[in-house]
């Protein structure tokens, strides 16, 4: 039998008329993707009165949107687990951790078992004892929009956020934005924030990724919030050529060719794809997908909309060759992104939480992508962490906006006119090709850095103008702070490892086995992460204890 969810409180609507929007709430959420939903569910449970604000519209942008649901669940089964485990070390460089990859399984194993509870269909059991959940993401993400509703909360769709709000002791308490298609402005005031508002993929024009901008990556380093792995945030996706369809997936059990027809080996495609990518090049590559007959028509379901574009291409990817090119995907399937602190989702700035991309995975996938199983556990996982210490924390504190002051930076108040328009542009050069951001030098990353602190020196004063204008200025702001801390942080690990490739440091060093933080906005700061990985059965278990 289904239960009903609780119903929370609703949101206080202060004002509501044609040109501002003022709502009082427990818990702010910024995102509209996996993360943010659950968060928002997880939230609404403890009682919370809760606001989600997107950038898009709830249970339909961004990259979640445009994919399978296929989430990474381990039954909580020793042996399963640490065999599924030390594959992740490997691949991941040894910079996973034990202790967080079993926490991020075993919520997410919880979790996703209420599904069917609350109405979802699923699929079955596996024989193995183990459990999937496959589908297509706009229907999962469209259940869970529906339980946010269920649970109680305002959903604010087509509505950025532009910066956050704090209190006179450094509190995060709210946040102002714009709803695009009403053209007005907005401010919630919140007892609790959580980000969820996914990576950055430089509006390279990855499948979905456009609204992936760093927007909370940067209002989260303005209150003093750092992140870690940045130099991980170069994973370049797989597309038929002339297309942004990336389902990268589909091209691992795969062969391919160079531009004279010669096959090109290649390692693990989990861990890096520098012998493609540097094939490339030197000129186009051709692929074939391998995956056994009794697989295919599954791959056609979970993902009809890659093979709609095959199939009006006339390629049969199974039996031809096709061309492909690459797509920058950033920190959506890389790793880098704001460091959280432990499993309450907290990035170290009272009131304030993140959950889903925009968080660092870099614990739970290393140097490797995390592709779409570990990411989206990794979603339910910090989203339900996130929401509930949001609620716990949000108390009975309700700020007033006059006690509130706007923390932005870049983007929000300057005076002097910018192109912002250019920024994004010089901001790419550093990011997108792939003989700048796949293949890195000592000398590239100096040139890039000077380049991209000069800019971010040129603009931190710059006019953002009003309206969509704001929403775009703040946009080419934080994609240019994503660029800095990535190239910052690339330049320090002086190794190759995983998808960070050093034409300069071609081995991998063992005495660099540690994440690397990073932070700062006009002096960008990089150091070890103190906190070393938690890796093997032997280090688990004295951890455990």
């Amino acid at each position: 039998m289904t239960r009903r969810p609780r119903r929370a409180p609703s949101p206080e609507t202060a004002v509501d008329d044609d040109t501002h929007l003022l709502l009082h709430a427990d818990v702010l959420i910024l995102g509209g993707g996996p993360a943010a939903t659950w968060a928002a569910i997880a939230a609404t449970e403890r009682g919370a009165a809760v606001v989600l604000a997107d950038k898009g519209y709830c249970g339909s942008s961004g990259v979640a949107a445009t994919a399978g649901v296929g989430h990474w669940l381990v039954p909580p089964d020793p042996a399963r687990r640490d065999q599924e485990i030390t594959l992740r070390e490997r691949r991941g460089g040894y910079l996973t951790d034990r202790l967080w990859t079993d926490a991020v399984l075993d919520e997410a194993w919880e979790r996703t078992a209420l599904l069917p509870e609350w109405g979802m269909d699923t699929a079955p059991s596996s024989s193995a004892g183990g459990r999937t959940l496959l589908g297509r993401a706009p229907d999962y993400l469209r259940f869970l929009c529906g339980r946010v509703k269920k649970g109680g909360a305002t959903i604010l769709d087509h509505s950025p956020a532009l910066e956050l709000l704090v209190t006179a002791d450094g509190a995060v308490a709210g946040a102002r934005g714009h709803q695009r298609q009403r053209g007005r402005d907005w401010v919630v005031t919140a007892g609790a924030v959580v980000l969820a508002t996914g990576g950055t993929t430089w509006k390279s024009h990855s499948l979905g990724g456009d609204v992936n901008t760093g927007d909370g990556h940067l209002m989260a380093a303005e209150v003093g919030a750092h992140l870690s792995s940045m130099e991980f945030s170069n994973f370049y996706g797989m597309v038929p050529l002339g297309t942004s369809m990336d389902k990268n997936g589909f091209f691992i059990d795969a062969e391919y060719w160079d531009h004279t027809g010669t096959p090109i080996p290649y390692r693990d495609l989990h861990e890096s794809r520098a012998e493609l990518l540097a094939a490339s090049l030197r000129g186009t590559i051709t692929a074939r997908f391998t995956a056994p007959p009794e697989r295919r028509e599954a791959m056609r379901l979970a993902m009809p909309n890659f093979f709609m574009v095959t199939d009006k291409l006339g390629v049969d990817p199974f039996r031809d060759r096709f061309p492909i090119d690459w797509v920058q995907e950033g920190t959506v399937r890389g790793t880098g992104g704001l460091h959280v602190l432990d499993r309450s989702g907290t990035v170290g700035v009272p009131g304030l939480y993140a959950a889903g991309d925009v968080a660092a995975r870099d614990r739970i996938v290393g140097s490797a992508t995390g592709a779409g199983g570990p990411n989206l556990a990794w979603a339910v996982a910090t989203g339900t962490w996130a929401g509930r210490s949001a609620a716990a924390a949000s108390g009975e504190r309700r700020a007033r906006p006059s006690d509130l002051a706007p923390a932005g930076t870049v983007g929000t108040r300057g005076a002097r006119p910018v192109d912002w328009s250019a920024v994004v542009s010089t901001t790419q050069r550093s990011t997108l090709p792939v003989d700048r951001a796949g293949f890195r030098d000592a000398a590239g990353l100096a040139a890039a850095a000077r380049e991209l602190d000069d800019l971010w020196t040129h603009v931190s004063d710059g006019a953002p103008g009003a309206g969509r204008d704001a929403v775009r200025a703040r946009e080419a702001g934080a994609m240019l702070a994503m660029a800095r801390w990535s190239v910052h942080t690339a330049a320090h690990r002086t190794e190759t490892r995983g998808m960070h490739t050093r034409t300069d440091h071609p081995d991998t060093d063992s005495a660099q086995t540690h994440r690397l933080l990073a932070g700062g906005l006009d002096d960008v700061w990089v150091h070890p992460d103190p906190e070393l990985p938690v890796t093997g059965t032997r280090d688990y278990a004295e951890a455990a204890s």
